[in-house]
């Protein structure tokens, strides 16, 4: 294939000279050396956003923790039966936008759930369960490194959460575990001016997307569960259960770090700032 020459022509119809060539060459690589040095910059997390970090991996550490102690692991039933209802949402959200209909949703006190669907396209709507809830975890965490974005978060699990009790309205569980979420999510508005849902948020962020990845590993890669969501995708579109594990898992931990980076970049404010600018957004407090 002959090489492509870029021509570049002067107002006055002459070609330029060679210095003009080298200047304008030196002024692209400037400006691409300048957009690395921002990028870069962007990424360099302030004072408040390692704060953030520490509590990310405190929150890690914890949950690892609490997730194999005896006993002590109930103290995570709330918030894994809520990741659940995420997996459920994600499975029936994406029937209907692929043109099918939910007939229930139903969750089970042994941290299960089942959702009952229509038509729809399988071919999303069954990695649409572990992917979904790992997305919106990966959301939660994003938005958690700011308050009015933890603010606008609560606002849009509030309606994901209203469709669910909606789809669920015949499982006392689903009703239950929704309403519980709803409960904490509205208590912490008025908590400093929501400084505290920002914690809470980024939590149940962390929570979800860990819960994602460590139930696509126990149950398609270490157990090899027949009736798993892959078990069924495999079947449908081949490859193996532990295949898809293998695949769905990498893209969750992608969704994880992507939403990290992307609070680390999009959020810059000081801890003060995030005060100040949560005071305008709706403002509430009592404590």
């Amino acid at each position: 294939m002959a090489p492509t020459i870029i021509t570049t022509t002067l107002a006055g119809g002459k070609p330029p000279s060679l210095l003009t060539v080298a200047r304008a060459a030196a002024t692209a690589a400037g400006s691409t050396a300048t957009a690395v040095a921002l990028s870069r910059r962007d990424l360099n997390p302030t004072h408040t956003q390692k704060v953030t970090l520490g509590i990310i991996a405190a929150y890690v550490v914890g949950i690892a923790l609490l997730w194999n102690l005896p006993y002590v692991r109930w103290v995570l039933w709330p918030f894994k039966m809520l990741v659940i209802a995420f997996h459920e949402f994600g499975h029936a959200i994406t029937c209907v936008l692929t043109g099918g209909r939910v007939l229930s949703i139903s969750l089970d006190p042994r941290e299960g759930g089942v959702t009952r669907m229509e038509g729809g396209r399988q071919a999303f709507t069954l990695p649409a369960g572990y992917l979904g809830s790992s997305l919106i975890g990966a959301l939660l965490t994003f938005a958690g490194f700011n308050i009015v974005a933890s603010k606008i978060a609560s606002i849009v699990i509030g309606v994901c959460f209203l469709l669910t009790i909606w789809w669920g309205r015949r499982d006392w569980l689903t009703i239950g575990t929704v309403l519980a979420a709803v409960g904490l999510l509205v208590g912490c508005w008025f908590i400093a001016h929501a400084e505290a849902l920002r914690y809470v948020v980024l939590f149940i962020g962390v929570m979800s997307s860990l819960y994602s990845v460590w139930d696509i590993c126990d149950d398609l890669i270490l157990r090899k569960v027949n009736s798993s969501d892959a078990s069924v995708f495999a079947k449908r579109y081949g490859g193996s259960s532990q295949c898809w594990g293998v695949i769905w898992s990498i893209i969750s931990l992608g969704f994880m770090v992507g939403g990290i980076l992307a609070g680390l970049a999009a959020f810059k404010q000081s801890a003060s700032e995030q005060r100040e600018d949560s005071k305008n957004f709706i403002p509430t407090k009592l404590f």
